[in-house]
């Protein structure tokens, strides 16, 4: 993203944002209720429209990318419709969508992608109950499952841990820990970072939407996040922005120009 501008209704909610991921980045963004954090990450896919400045995702207007094989989104909640009701297994064999016209996987690589999935978020005893007789912190566990089915190169999280239980918040850990070992981009949203901590490699704070604050984790204290990863509106360090985001994120992918830039 190079001096990206998002208004909502008239409302400044992005002002002036740069910012360039890299392969292989634990990132989390961080900021007060209000920030823009969720904007920030909505633009970056293309859902919500810049008032100014560019996005590109590997290179390519997200209107134009078509490789959504590459990236992970997790959204913030599950979306359940009416109708006949989706099982657990269903909505996390969704996740091997894009994949399927990119690769032409088997069947049997999308039912070992599935189970691998739902293994890895501890939810295999339950890929048979339809998703909305599970917890939110299930449901959200479902979403995680969906993006990690779809084997992409990098991951968008849209505050995964929010009104997820502790026990939840490790395994999530524990999970994205094994991504980070595979060299998997991250990128998330957090209002707190709990067991997640010792596995960000850089973080930024949004302040009015603007990026206050961006560099190493432990710094962030200083920049309105506590030593509990809690996040406070006073944050105002400030150290320039980045330079523009050849982009990363979506519940669809990215393109093969990332082969040729190395970046997200």
């Amino acid at each position: 993203m190079t001096g990206g501008e998002v208004a909502l209704d008239g409302r400044p909610i992005l002002r002036g944002v740069d910012l360039t991921v890299r392969d292989g980045e634990f990132l989390v963004v961080l900021g007060a209720n209000g920030s823009g954090k969720s904007t920030l990450i909505r633009t970056l896919l293309g859902l919500v429209p810049l008032s100014g400045g560019s996005v590109q995702l590997y290179g390519t207007p997200p209107g134009k990318f078509r490789d959504w094989g590459r990236i992970g989104y997790v959204p913030q909640r599950l979306s359940v419709g009416g109708g006949v009701p989706a099982t657990v297994r269903e909505v996390v064999s969704s996740g091997r969508i894009a994949r399927r016209r990119r690769f032409r996987r088997t069947a049997a690589e999308d039912r070992r992608a599935v189970a691998d999935a739902l293994d890895a978020v501890g939810l295999a005893g339950r890929a048979g109950y339809p998703v909305q007789a599970l917890s939110g912190g299930q449901q959200q566990r479902v979403l995680i499952a969906r993006a990690l089915a779809g084997e992409p190169d990098a991951f968008v999280m849209d505050e995964p841990t929010a009104g997820v239980d502790a026990d939840s918040q490790r395994l999530l850990a524990d999970t994205l820990a094994g991504l980070r070992e595979r060299g998997k981009t991250v990128v998330l949203v957090a209002h707190e970072l709990g067991p997640l901590e010792p596995l960000i490699t850089r973080a930024i704070v949004l302040r009015e939407g603007r990026i206050a604050y961006d560099g190493a984790p432990p710094a962030a204290a200083e920049a309105g996040v506590d030593t509990a990863g809690h996040v406070h509106a006073h944050a105002h360090a400030h150290t320039g922005v980045l330079n523009g985001w050849p982009d990363v994120i979506g519940s669809r992918a990215a393109a093969a120009e990332a082969g040729a830039t190395g970046e997200a």
